[in-house]
C-alpha cells in the first residue's frame, strides 16, 4: 500500500526545526514547578497536562499574585522581570516530557514563541482525519561502527595465552601405596596441636594504584511496542435530553389509587423515625474526614512536626548576637521585626559604655521577598530589649532600652518599601528636610530610620526595661493615675516595667495639646523643618519626655518591694460596643420597650458604663507571680493617694519569670514561664496555679499560646528544643519535643497567614530567626475543644477549693487534738456510797464463796 502524500517536504521540516531551535534559545526558559504550584495553577502532570496535550495557558495576573503572595518561594520568582514585561494576557507553560531543557516544564516569554509552540504541539485536524496507512516492515539492525574506541576495547579484552604453565608434584618412592594409620588425638594434651596461619603484609605487593584503565561501552536500550488503533484528535461531545413525566390524568389516577395509600401507610412509621434521626444527628456528615490514619505524610492530619519554612540572619548586625524580641507587623502580611542585643556580661557592658565610640543597636525588618537583606533598620541609642507597634497606628513603634530609656520611631516614610512595592527611579528632587538614605533604596542598600524621640535620662528607669505595652484605645490615665475615657480612640499611652521595682506610665502627646488627635498632631508637626532628616512627629518629647504616673510594688508581708520584669493587662484594643450596648439596654430599658438604632449609645457614653479592669499579672525577678491593682486609692492613715498592696503573691518558679501571657481564647487564663517550671493561672483564683509542671531537664526561656487551638502552647528551652504541650492529650508533660537550634531559644511569636498556613517565628542566641510552618494537627482545633479545655480549667478550680477545704479541716482537727493533750484529766466527783460499792466489787473478786458468806454476816461486804 502506498503512502499518503506528505504535507511538507524534508527540506522545509529541517529549516523549520532550525528556526524553531534558534528561537527556543532566546524566548524559552526551563521551569521547575513543584507539586504545590501544579495544584495551584491546575497543571498537574499526568492529570491536567499529558504527553498528548502537554501545554497549559495561565493568566499573567494569576502568576503575579502568586509571586506577591509567596514571594521568593514562588517557582516563577526567578523570571519575575520577564513575566512583568510580557505583553500578552496569558503565558504558555509546556510539560517537558523528555526533559529537553533540564526541568519538568518550560515557559514561553513572547507571543511569537507561544504561537510556534502551539502549532507544534497541537495535531493538524486534516492530518488526523485523513485515512493514512503505513506498512511497517521488518526492523533490520545495523552493524556497529566504532569511532576510535575499538582499539581500546581490544587492548582491554581478555584472551587465553597460547602456552600454558605446567607443574609437577613428586614424593619418595617408598611412600607410594603405604598403608595409613589414623587415630584420635586430644588437642588439649598434645603440644602444638594447632598451627596458626596468620596473614601478613607482603612488601612486594603493597604498591598503590595511581591509575587504572577500564573500558566501558554505552549501548542504548531498545524497546518494542505495538497498538491496534491510531490516536485521533479528541472532540467534545454532548447529549441533550428531556425528562419523561406523568401526565395530569396519570398523576390524579395514581394519587387516588389504593396501592399508593397502602404504601404510604406501610412506610409512614419508618419515615417519621428517619426524620427524627435527621434532627438528632447530621446524616450527611462525612465521618471519613475525621479519620487521620489515611494521611500520615508530612503536612497531613497525623503529622505534628514543625517544618522550617525560612530563616533570616544578617552577617553584620545580628549574627553572634541574641534576638531579644519578635513582632509580626499587624498590617503587612509576611513582615517580621526583631531586636538584637549583645550577649556579654555586665562587667563587659560597663567597660563598653566608657568608650567614646560605641556601635548603635538596631531593630531589623525582614520580608519573605528578600531573605538576605533587611527591608529597613531602626536605629536605637542602646540595646532594645522589647518593642511594640502601636495598635491604632502601625507606623509608630515604641521600644525600651538597656539604659532604662523609652524610644519612639515613625516609619511612615517607609510604608511603600515595607509593602514590597518600590517605585521606579526618579530624578533627584530631594527636599531639604530629607536625607538621601530615606528615599527608597535598592535591595542591596538597607535604609536606616533614626529614632524620633527618647525619654530624659533623669526620669528614666534605673535599670533595663524588660517589658513594654500600649494602653488600650478606649481608656487613658489622668495625671493623678485615675483611668478615664479616651475621647480620640487612639492609643497614646505606654506602660513599662523594670527590675528597679517600678512600673511607669508614659504619654506620647504634647503636654499642652493633649486634646488633639494623633493625626492632627502629625499634620501640624510635619510643617516643621528638620535638617537632620529625622521625622518631627515626636520632636516635643525628645530628651524632655518623663513618665506621667508611677506605681511601686511593696511586699505584702515585711519590708521591701517586688522587682517586676513581665506584665500582663487584661484590657485590649477590642470592639466593646456590643457588650456596652447590651449593658445599656439592661440598665435603662425594659423588656417590652421598643429599641431602635437611634437609641444605640456612642462609644464615649459606653466607656463609663463598664468597669475597667485595672489589675495586672506581674512576674518578678525572684520567680513570684503577683496580682496587683495599679489604680491609686486614698490611704486611711496618711490621706495620700498611693498604690495599694498586691492582693496575693505566689512564689512558684525557681528562676526569673520570662513569660506572662494571657490565652487568646480565655481572657482570665494566664501562662507563666520561669526557671525550670511552667504554670497556668486563672484570674480571680487566689489559691494557686491550676497547673504547675515538674522541673524540666533544661531551663525554660520563653513560651506562647497557640492562636488557633485553646489547649496548645509552646515552650522554648535553653538547649535549643521546643516542648509542645497539648492539654487534650497530656497535662503532666509535653506531648512532643522538637529540636530547632543548637543554642538557647530566646523568643517565639506565632502568626496566622491564612486558614491553611500558620507560621511560628523562633529566635535563638546566635541571631538567627527561624520561621517554622505549623502542621495541620497543631493548627486545626478538635470538635468542641474550647469547651473541653474550659471544663478542665473549671475542674482544676474545684480541685483547688477541695484541697483548701481539706487543709482547713485538717488544721482544725490537729488543733483540737493539741488542746486535748494539753488539758489536765477530768476527775468526776463521787459520793461515799458509790466509793463503797466500787470497793466491794473490787475486793469481791479476790474472796472465795465461804469468805464472802462470813464477811456478809459480819457486815464487811
Amino acid at each position: 500500500m502506498k503512502h499518503a502524500e506528505r504535507p511538507r517536504s524534508k527540506t522545509s521540516l529541517k529549516s523549520a526545526r532550525k528556526a524553531k531551535s534558534a528561537v527556543f534559545t532566546e524566548a524559552v526558559v526551563p521551569l521547575f514547578l513543584t507539586s504545590k504550584t501544579q495544584e495551584i495553577f491546575h497543571c498537574v502532570i499526568d492529570h491536567d497536562v499529558t504527553q498528548e496535550k502537554p501545554y497549559k495557558l495561565i493568566k499573567k495576573e494569576f502568576i503575579i499574585d502568586d509571586m506577591k503572595t509567596r514571594a521568593a518561594v514562588s517557582d516563577f520568582h526567578p523570571y519575575k522581570h520577564p513575566i512583568m514585561d510580557y505583553q500578552g494576557d496569558e503565558l504558555l507553560v509546556v510539560y517537558d516530557v523528555n526533559s529537553t531543557y533540564g526541568q519538568n516544564f518550560y515557559l514561553a516569554l513572547n507571543e511569537m514563541m507561544k504561537e510556534i509552540i502551539l502549532q507544534s504541539v497541537e495535531p493538524n485536524q486534516d492530518q488526523s482525519t485523513a485515512k493514512d496507512f503505513e506498512v511497517v516492515g521488518e526492523i533490520k539492525r545495523k552493524t556497529w561502527i566504532h569511532l576510535g574506541s575499538g582499539v581500546e576495547i581490544e587492548q582491554e579484552k581478555f584472551e587465553e595465552a597460547p602456552t600454558k604453565m605446567k607443574f609437577m608434584i613428586s614424593c619418595v618412592r617408598r611412600q607410594f601405596g603405604a598403608p595409613l594409620t589414623l587415630s584420635d588425638r586430644n588437642d588439649a594434651e598434645t603440644k602444638d596441636s594447632y598451627v596458626e596461619c596468620a596473614s601478613y603484609q607482603d612488601k612486594s605487593f603493597s604498591i598503590k594504584k595511581l591509575e587504572r584503565d577500564i573500558g566501558i561501552q554505552a549501548v542504548s536500550t531498545s524497546q518494542e511496542g505495538s497498538t491496534q488503533t491510531k490516536w485521533t484528535y479528541p472532540r467534545n461531545a454532548c447529549t441533550q435530553y428531556t425528562p419523561r413525566e406523568f401526565t395530569t390524568e396519570e398523576k390524579e389516577r395514581l394519587m387516588e389509587s389504593e396501592v399508593l395509600a397502602n404504601f404510604i401507610n406501610s412506610v409512614a412509621s419508618r419515615f417519621e423515625s428517619a426524620l427524627q434521626q435527621n434532627e438528632i444527628m447530621d446524616v450527611f456528615y462525612d465521618d471519613w474526614k475525621e479519620l487521620s490514619e489515611e494521611d500520615s505524610t508530612f503536612g497531613g492530619k497525623t503529622d505534628g512536626h514543625l517544618k522550617e519554612y525560612q530563616s533570616f540572619t544578617d552577617l553584620q548586625k545580628s549574627q553572634g548576637r541574641r534576638i531579644s524580641h519578635i513582632e509580626w507587623h499587624p498590617a503587612i502580611l509576611g513582615l517580621v521585626a526583631v531586636s538584637v542585643v549583645d550577649v556579654i556580661t555586665m562587667e563587659d557592658r560597663i567597660n563598653s559604655t566608657n568608650r567614646s565610640l560605641r556601635s548603635h543597636s538596631y531593630i531589623l525588618f525582614w520580608n519573605f521577598s528578600d531573605p538576605i537583606h533587611p527591608q529597613i533598620m531602626l536605629e536605637a541609642p542602646d540595646d532594645i530589649y522589647c518593642f511594640q507597634f502601636c495598635p491604632t497606628d502601625t507606623n509608630i513603634v515604641a521600644g525600651s532600652c538597656m539604659n532604662g530609656q523609652v524610644v519612639l520611631w515613625d516609619i511612615s516614610e517607609f510604608t511603600e518599601r515595607l509593602q514590597g512595592y518600590l517605585p521606579a527611579a526618579k530624578p533627584e528632587t530631594h527636599t531639604s528636610n530629607l536625607l538621601p538614605e530615606l528615599d527608597p533604596a535598592p535591595p542591596c542598600e538597607v535604609p536606616i530610620a533614626h529614632y524620633c524621640a527618647v525619654s530624659s535620662i533623669e526620669n528614666r528607669h534605673k535599670s533595663l526595661i524588660t517589658d513594654l505595652c500600649w494602653l488600650p484605645d478606649h481608656f487613658e490615665l489622668t495625671k493623678f493615675g485615675v483611668p478615664c475615657e479616651n475621647i480620640d480612640g487612639m492609643c497614646v499611652q505606654l506602660v513599662t516595667c523594670s527590675p528597679d521595682c517600678t512600673i511607669l506610665f508614659w504619654d506620647i502627646r504634647h503636654p499642652k495639646s493633649t486634646a488633639l488627635s494623633m493625626q492632627d498632631k502629625r499634620k501640624m508637626e510635619k510643617e516643621l523643618q528638620n535638617p537632620e532628616g529625622v521625622p518631627n512627629t515626636f520632636k516635643h518629647l525628645d530628651l524632655h519626655w518623663k513618665p506621667m504616673h508611677k506605681v511601686t510594688l511593696p511586699k505584702i508581708e515585711g519590708s521591701g518591694e517586688y522587682s517586676p520584669i513581665r506584665i500582663s493587662m487584661r484590657e485590649k484594643c477590642t470592639n466593646r460596643i456590643n457588650e456596652k450596648a447590651q449593658l445599656h439596654l439592661l440598665k435603662g430599658k425594659g423588656e417590652n420597650t421598643e429599641y431602635s438604632t437611634k437609641d444605640v449609645p456612642s462609644a464615649r457614653d459606653l466607656t463609663n458604663l463598664t468597669d475597667i479592669n485595672t489589675f495586672l499579672f506581674i512576674g518578678s525577678e525572684d520567680g513570684e507571680i503577683i496580682y496587683v491593682d495599679w489604680q491609686v486609692e486614698k490611704d486611711v492613715d496618711t490621706g495620700k493617694m498611693t498604690t495599694p498592696k498586691p492582693t496575693h503573691c505566689h512564689a512558684v518558679h525557681d528562676g526569673p519569670v520570662n513569660t506572662v501571657q494571657r490565652s487568646p481564647f480565655f481572657g482570665d487564663i494566664i501562662l507563666t514561664v520561669g526557671g525550670w517550671t511552667i504554670a497556668i493561672w486563672k484570674e480571680g483564683v487566689t489559691l494557686g496555679p491550676l497547673l504547675h509542671s515538674a522541673c524540666r531537664d533544661r531551663r525554660c526561656t520563653t513560651g506562647h499560646w497557640s492562636l488557633s487551638r485553646p489547649g496548645v502552647f509552646v515552650i522554648g528551652k535553653e538547649d535549643g528544643n521546643i516542648d509542645i504541650w497539648d492539654l487534650l492529650e497530656k497535662t503532666h508533660e509535653p506531648s512532643q519535643m522538637q529540636n530547632i537550634s543548637s543554642v538557647p531559644i530566646s523568643c517565639m511569636k506565632p502568626c496566622i497567614v491564612s486558614q491553611k498556613q500558620h507560621l511560628l517565628a523562633v529566635s535563638d542566641d546566635f541571631g538567627t530567626l527561624h520561621i517554622l510552618e505549623v502542621p495541620w494537627s497543631l493548627r486545626h482545633p478538635f470538635n468542641q475543644e474550647k469547651s473541653i479545655v474550659e471544663g478542665y480549667f473549671d475542674r482544676e478550680v474545684k480541685r483547688l477549693g477541695y484541697f483548701e477545704t481539706r487543709k482547713m479541716l485538717r488544721a482544725e482537727m490537729i488543733e483540737k487534738q493539741d488542746q486535748k493533750k494539753q488539758a489536765p484529766p477530768v476527775i468526776e466527783a463521787k459520793t461515799a456510797e458509790q466509793i463503797e460499792e466500787e470497793l466491794k466489787k473490787e475486793y469481791a473478786v479476790y474472796l472465795t464463796d465461804e469468805k464472802k458468806a462470813i464477811f456478809a454476816q459480819l457486815g464487811k461486804i
